[in-house]
């Protein structure tokens, strides 16, 4: 393997039964080299111990499973792995129509829980640099019941006051 640290899955898994014992892995490729790199889902397990969907979901290269798989922190700590989330959200804003606005109201869900910084999200979302819409933090125009510093990874909503002099 060539040493990159980014890697992409393609749905695929390879189980191996040695006898009453169970090993199943999720693949993955590398984006530097294309080797694939197997990830442990399953190791040394007793068959008995596996849930009958679940080896019926791993046979079948289960697309939706290798996502729940990936997203699972027992996983990514085992295989010394870290989901890379950069561009894999957005705010959907509907158009600019309504950014001039004073108040705004917005509700945020999730499809998938991809961890983002909510600050980072409304400053994206809605045309301001980081600084700016830090300063809306700081002074109370950007307000939410959860903390909008650090990262979430479920639904939540926010309100975003603004003067109409506020710019990126």
């Amino acid at each position: 393997m060539c040493g990159s640290e980014r890697f992409r899955a393609n749905g695929k898994f390879r189980v191996n039964a040695n006898h009453k014992v169970l090993d199943a892995w999720l693949l993955v490729l590398c984006t530097g080299c294309e080797d694939t790199v197997k990830l442990t889902v399953l190791d040394r397990v007793t068959v008995r111990s596996v849930r009958p969907e679940l080896l019926d979901r791993l046979h079948h290269n289960d697309i939706r499973l290798a996502g729940e798989l990936l997203q699972d922190t027992v996983l990514q700590r085992r295989n010394r792995v870290r989901l890379d989330w950069d561009g894999a959200w957005r705010l959907d804003t509907g158009g600019s129509g309504h950014l001039d606005r004073e108040i705004a109201d917005v509700e945020v869900r999730f499809r998938a829980k991809i961890p983002v910084r909510p600050v980072r999200l409304v400053a994206e979302g809605f045309g301001l640099s980081a600084a700016a819409a830090g300063r809306l933090l700081d002074e109370g125009s950007l307000v939410s019941a959860v903390r909008l510093t650090g990262r979430v990874a479920r639904d939540f909503a926010f309100t975003l006051k603004r003067d109409g002099t506020m710019s990126g």
